[in-house]
């Protein structure tokens, strides 16, 4: 805690001498802008005409420029959506200036970042969506994606549970693979991404959660979601699933902004299972049970998801500093994040920084953009497996017994008095007896370098440098005298592994050059505009890990874990060529084309290279005569798009080469006598020389519209795509390779939805404004092909694999389904009601009860998803909601079908466990795993968020300093159907999952 509070201090420290410095400037231009309607423009500018030197408007609308010279200058005031207001003003000390703006169409030609570019909004003519930071989510938001969850039709971001760094589900327009990437591409500021999980599903950085919660949200602008292949396809490589483009905030002309802001915030698990009481297992044992059960009860009445969940604070501050000097400006920003998980010894601390500089050079002919952010995070991970634990263990026994030797924690004894090796372990003993520490240290940037040809000046040649650099590692430590530290040997001795102390380290090196030429150019004489670019791409991939021995806890080396290699490394490049052009014809018509070759060292030379192109059309109906003099429709626009796209991550880098693999040090083979007589052997791993491009092709069609002056607004989109070639782990027939699994090109996948999106502004007063979107989706997506050769009968391939159950699966890709859909038997209902135990459908009409009987029955994928956002400002208050909702989501209970049975609660080996309540429905006494019974309908509406704001304005007599105070709450409800602990799992199976808490926060905003 006293770590915490240093790092605060001195980061009030720095904003307190910033702030003395910036009060020493003097002479001034101040002043408020306002609209129609009388009510600030927050984010408005004003330039002092020929110079850089300006000011952004605070909430209220006041501006002021500082240090300005005595004499006369030209002030434009600008916002987007509104006319840009002009003003002469003659400057001798303290000068006023205030602007009234009109509001004006030419929202439509608000600048929307485009891959290698940009476009007006009226100009594009693919499924783009934008979010800015004014329409973010709010509260304690930790990693990136979680700023726009719910806010864009089609994108679906699913947390992977509450743990502090722990990432998201990112997925738009459902993906397009099965065993691939369904990842989309992230591009920050021009430097494209790694994906940031590996094909198992672990973090690409080691000692982090996922590596996108090491960008700071406190920093980000703005997101462009690209969803169309006409959008994507100047990516061609991983841009099947979808581009998310990251903007970072930069400097603004002007004397220096000084913002300071601190949220802090209570998070508490509300969602916790329903499980028997103590009184409860008593009554049932006491009822069933012989006296060898009766001897084993406890007289405690523990509630293990108590003991292992607590109340978590976080605190997440951040100081920045932007304005420019001459023909540069610049932004410079920390932050600091401590928070805790509510799973006890869950901690991370995040320090960040960044820094963009923007120099213009030549009467700004050459325009240079420096970003360098970077990123140290030390985390302590709490043992996951205590979830599990807290809802097997006995609730009759209490947490601590003074008579355990294992650091004093209650645990399970066989009729040996020795530590029972088929017991759940003591949750509370689990948490506290191991540590696994990690750290973290990214940095990623670029310089990008955009030079206009002063002999041509449509013509500009951009290059960008960039990198992605990680070092990851940690270690983890269990005491000798901890009861995980025992295993069984056999069924009559037990075995001490003395503890662990292991480590790991990782490097990742990713580098990124680009270079293009662009050309626009608009023709009057035949009413024609020509942007034209052409490009070439490296992008190089390395990962270096060090593997290392273990240790027990005295420093003894365990025996067969000295590491086959102790140092290993994986790496691949791509290298692209791209080119589009963009013709518009009397500002209405737009052809749009693109095409993209990219090679991968993933394939072999003969399928090296793929190509990606594009095709798309967009008509401005609102500009037609017919349509023009309208003074309700104030714009309406038709896109249509055609693209291919490809994919190649989330495969192993050298499937293609027939390679070998060394055994590990338990599979050794004896040649002769003596010491050394042992040997690792070679073994030669799976390959498919045939191996090539997973593609997508995708089919687009659109409409953009708007009213009342773009009060209202919006888009409907309707889309198809087929993916071909996909990218799939099979099973193959024995003695046909080297193992039975390998990845290959399998068959074909198609996708079709709508989207709907609108924007409004209903009431707009004096004091009063409530604006509002909502979007939806519908999404079909279902397996068309599965072969492995032409002609040959389409296989299925099982997924999904559940715990209690070793060995079993209860999912399937299967033709003319959606992926993961459920394989499962039917239940067969009494009566009363309630399932029959064992008792099925005999769905084959065999007489016979048998795997053929199972169907494939409900997908975890949602037919539908929407999300609504609104806020209602009054005077000086704001009131804001963000709600989602998903529906036809299904996820198979785990929790339910593993413990709500008799024989959890007087077990088989001897112990006494916890029961789920689910099983007063069932009264199974056997798990029934493979029923759809517990198959549940997982639709949800989810309230994500509720906040509430004070602006004070300027609260200091000479209007320096502004102060805004919050207060969220996140994840407010869920209402549901599914009796798990959360129906939002993505993979759809519930199994210790990770509790979202629900999190209280309080903040402010000091500006300078």
């Amino acid at each position: 805690m006293g770590k915490t509070y240093s790092k605060k201090y001195v980061l009030l420290f720095a904003f307190l001498m910033l702030s003395i410095m910036a009060f020493a400037q003097s002479g001034s231009i101040s002043g408020k802008i306002v609209d129609e309607h009388n009510q600030p423009l927050p984010g408005a500018t004003v330039t002092i005409n020929g110079t850089t030197n300006g000011a952004a408007a605070d909430a209220d609308g006041n501006y002021v420029i500082k240090n300005i010279k005595a004499g006369t200058y030209t002030l434009t005031a600008k916002f987007v959506g509104y006319e840009a207001g002009v003003k002469t003003v003659t400057v001798n000390g303290a000068t006023t200036a205030s602007f009234g703006l009109l509001p004006s169409t030419k929202s439509l030609n608000e600048v929307v970042v485009i891959g290698y570019g940009t476009q007006t909004r009226k100009e594009v003519t693919g499924a783009i969506s934008t979010v800015g930071s004014k329409d973010f989510q709010t509260g304690t938001v930790t990693s990136p994606d979680q700023l726009i969850q719910g806010k864009v039709a089609g994108v679906s971001i699913t947390t992977t549970g509450g743990q502090p760094g722990a990432g998201s589900t990112i997925r738009i327009r459902q993906g397009a693979s099965l065993n691939a990437s369904n990842e989309p591409l992230i591009v920050i500021d021009g430097v494209p991404l790694a994906p940031g999980r590996n094909p198992d599903g672990t973090s690409r950085i080691a000692g982090v959660g996922d590596p996108i919660s090491l960008i700071d949200p406190n920093d980000i602008e703005s997101f462009t979601i690209l969803k169309d292949a006409a959008s994507t396809a100047i990516y061609g490589s991983r841009a099947s699933n979808g581009v998310i483009i990251i903007t970072t905030k930069k400097g603004t002309s002007g004397t220096p902004t000084i913002n300071f802001s601190s949220q802090n915030s209570i998070a508490t698990a509300t969602q916790k299972l329903d499980l028997l009481s103590g009184d409860q297992i008593r009554a049932y044992v006491n009822a069933n049970g012989n006296a060898a059960a009766k001897a084993l009860l406890g007289t405690a009445n523990t509630n293990w998801q108590d003991e292992i969940y607590q109340n978590a604070f976080a605190s997440n501050d951040n100081l920045s500093i932007s304005g420019s000097t001459k023909h540069m400006p610049y932004r410079v920003s920390v932050g600091y994040l401590s928070q805790d998980g509510i799973l006890k010894t869950d901690h991370i601390d995040r320090t960040s920084g960044a820094v963009r500089l923007s120099p213009r050079f030549f009467n700004d002919d050459l325009k240079i953009d420096v970003n360098l952010n970077g990123t140290y995070q030390d985390s302590r991970f709490a043992n996951q497996d205590a979830i599990g634990a807290a809802v097997a263990f006995d609730p009759t026994q209490p947490v601590y017994n003074s008579k355990s030797k294992y650091n004093g924690y209650t645990e399970f004894y066989d009729a040996n008095n020795l530590l029972n090796p088929n017991a759940p372990r003591n949750p509370v003993g689990l948490l506290e007896d191991k540590h696994n520490d990690g750290d973290a240290y990214r940095t990623y940037g670029n310089v990008t370098a955009d030079y206009r040809f002063h002999f041509l000046p449509q013509l500009h040649a951009n290059v960008n440098l960039g990198y992605d650099l990680a070092k990851g590692g940690g270690s983890t430590y269990v005491p000798a005298n901890a009861a995980q530290s025992f295993s069984n040997g056999n069924p009559n001795n037990l075995f001490n592994t003395g503890g662990l102390s292991s480590e790991y380290h990782q490097k990742t090196y990713n580098s990124v050059f680009e270079g293009y030429l662009n050309y626009n150019n608009t023709f009057k004489d035949i009413k024609s505009n020509i942007n034209a670019t052409a490009g070439y791409g490296y992008y190089d991939f390395r990962t270096v890990n060090r593997n290392f021995a273990s240790y027990t806890a005295a420093g003894v080396l365990v025996d067969g874990s000295t590491p086959t290699y102790p140092y290993g490394e994986n790496r691949y490049t791509l290298e692209s060529y791209y080119g589009r052009l963009i013709y518009t014809y009397n500002s209405k018509y737009i052809l749009a084309g693109s095409i993209r070759t990219d090679g991968s060292s993933r394939f072999s030379p003969e399928n090296r290279w793929g190509v990606f192109p594009s095709a798309a059309f967009t008509w401005r109906m609102s500009d037609e005569d017919f349509l023009k003099g309208s003074k309700t429709l104030s714009d309406l626009k038709m896109r249509l798009s055609y693209g291919v796209t490809g994919q190649q991550d989330g495969i192993d880098y050298y499937r293609y080469i027939p390679s070998y693999y060394l055994s590990d040090n338990t599979s050794k083979y004896q040649f002769g006598n003596g010491g050394n007589s042992l040997y690792n052997m070679y073994t030669p791993n799976a390959y498919d020389t045939s191996l090539k491009w997973e593609q997508t092709t995708a089919y687009n069609a659109g409409f953009d519209y708007g009213f009342l002056n773009q009060r209202i607004s919006g888009s409907i989109d309707f889309y198809y795509k087929k993916t071909k070639d996909l990218l799939s782990q099979v099973y193959l027939p024995v003695g046909t390779n080297f193992t039975n699994l390998i990845t290959t090109n399998v068959g074909n996948t198609e996708t079709k939805g709508v989207e709907f999106t609108i924007n409004a502004i209903p009431v707009k007063t004096k004091d009063f404004t409530w604006s509002f979107n909502y979007n939806v989706a519908y999404n079909n997506n279902k397996i068309t092909n599965l072969s492995l050769v032409p002609g040959v009968q389409n296989v299925t391939i099982a997924t999904g694999s559940i715990s209690g159950a070793t060995g079993t699966t209860v999912q399937e890709h299967a033709v003319g389904y959606a992926p993961y859909s459920f394989y499962v038997y039917k239940q067969v209902y009494g009566a009363n009601g309630k399932p029959l135990e064992g008792v099925y459908a005999d769905l084959n009409g065999d007489g016979i009860i048998n795997d053929s009987d199972r169907y494939l029955y409900k997908s975890p994928a949602p037919k539908v998803t929407m999300g609504f956002s609104t806020e209602f400002d009054y005077k000086k208050w704001s009131l804001s909601t963000v709600l989602r909702a998903s529906l036809g989501n299904y996820v198979y209970n785990n929790t339910a079908s593993n413990l709500g049975t008799s024989r959890n609660i007087i077990t088989t080996v001897g112990t006494i466990g916890n029961a789920s309540t689910d099983y007063y429905n069932t009264l199974f006494t056997n798990n029934q795993y493979l029923s759809d019974y517990y198959v549940q309908n997982a639709s949800f509406l989810r309230m994500d968020n509720l906040g509430l704001g004070y602006n004070f304005g300027h609260i200091t007599s000479n209007k320096h300093l502004t102060l805004r105070l919050n207060a969220n709450v996140q994840n407010v409800f869920v209402i549901t159907k599914f009796t798990g602990i959360d129906p939002e799992i993505y993979n759809g199976i519930d199994n210790k999952f990770y509790p979202r808490p629900r999190t209280y926060t309080l903040g402010f905003n000091l500006g300078f």
